[in-house]
């Protein structure tokens, strides 16, 4: 029998990469095509470039077709955080007698959870955190166990219209696409870069992107909190930029050079050079002012902290991921000591691939040969 492909579109905030890909052996992944294309990204809920974002999407889905035939007929379309809203819902239903649990009892407690879509967002997906039985056991399927009460606690997320639309606009000169599946890229990242043990004791993992950043708490299957800040690796840059008075494209370089944890001397400089002209700075100069972007960073962290209630995340180990994570050398260690908690990053588990910026497009290949039960092509 022949592998099962299937075709995502990771949206980032500096690029958009479509792929298509199988799964390997040991729950790996076969790459069949990628394509990236960068663009202006989004901030504050809002593309920067509404015009430039649906010409990359359709550039990349065009090569996508290309390269197989035309013969991809849907696409699993990631949702970045900034456009998704989470709303956790908590419903019970009762039986006259025990019974055995069967899926259409839990359809009826996700069917009778399911929010409203409103202020211009709508649901596209939902996921069980866990469901609780009358004898107080929490599990995260409880397809065939007898009891007479079912609780779900459901994860629903609901996608921005105006984003949705952007997308489904940028699909329509390909007729041959029949279906756009929206899947929230936190959750994708969630159950795959995660395993359930540490999921089930509430998971906090932040994925820091270019432009935009998400912090997330994971329990069970679901998100129960997550929230999205216009802060990255980009604006790191740009207060570079700013304070040095430099080339935006100087600045992003010299993000790259500086290691955090290094102890050079007292006159370690760095040096970029751009046609005739050679900027140079202080090593200590521009580590002061990068732990300063970060540490705006580790801010909004803390703020959202403060706003998750229903737990107590004080000891909890932080997860990284993202292209951030690896822009800039020693991340993790000051976020660490800022933060004064464990910080781990994690990527995927795949050879050639296994670096934070590529966390989201393998996640969401995770996602999609999960639920895809046919051949898309």
């Amino acid at each position: 029998m022949r592998n099962k492909s299937v075709a995502v579109l990771d949206i980032r905030s500096s690029e958009v990469c479509a792929a298509v890909g199988e799964r390997g052996v040991n729950n790996t992944f076969i790459i069949k095509s990628k394509y990236a294309c960068p663009y202006d990204g989004f901030a504050d809920g809002e593309l920067i470039d509404v015009s430039a974002f649906e010409g990359a999407v359709r550039d990349v889905v065009k090569s996508t077709l290309a390269s197989t035939g035309d013969r991809v007929t849907r696409f699993f379309v990631g949702i970045p955080g900034e456009f998704i809203r989470t709303v956790v819902t908590d419903d019970v239903i009762t039986f006259a007698a025990p019974q055995r649990i069967k899926a259409s009892h839990m359809a009826n407690v996700r069917s009778m959870s399911r929010p409203a879509d409103a202020d211009g967002y709508s649901v596209v997906d939902s996921s069980p955190v866990y469901y609780v039985l009358s004898d107080k056991r929490r599990v995260i399927d409880p397809a065939g166990c007898v009891s007479d009460s079912l609780r779900g606690r459901i994860s629903w997320f609901l996608c921005r219209d105006a984003f949705a639309e952007c997308i489904t606009r940028a699909f329509k000169p390909f007729r041959g696409i029949t279906r756009l599946r929206f899947i929230p890229t936190a959750l994708a990242e969630a159950c795959y870069l995660f395993e359930p043990q540490i999921r089930d004791n509430y998971c906090v993992f932040l994925d820091m992107d270019y432009i935009s950043s998400t912090y997330s708490v994971a329990c069970g299957n679901g998100i129960v909190f997550s929230q999205s800040f216009s802060v990255g690796t980009g604006h790191i840059a740009a207060l570079l930029m700013s304070e040095l008075d430099i080339p935006f494209d100087v600045a992003s370089q010299f993000l790259t050079m500086v290691n955090l944890n290094a102890k050079e001397r007292l006159t370690s400089v760095q040096e970029v050079r751009r046609g005739d002209k050679l900027y140079s700075f202080s090593t200590s100069v521009l580590r002061d002012l990068i732990r300063e972007g970060l540490d705006g960073l580790c801010e909004m962290v803390v703020e959202c902290n403060r706003t998750f209630a229903e737990k107590d995340l004080s000891g909890k180990p932080l997860y990284l991921t993202g292209e951030g994570v690896k822009t800039i050398r020693g991340t993790a260690e000051h976020i660490s000591g800022r933060l004064e908690c464990a910080v781990h990053v994690v990527s995927p588990g795949v050879p050639y691939y296994d670096k934070p910026k590529f966390s989201s497009l393998f996640s969401l290949l995770d996602a999609a040969l999960g639920e895809n039960s046919h051949k898309i092509f």
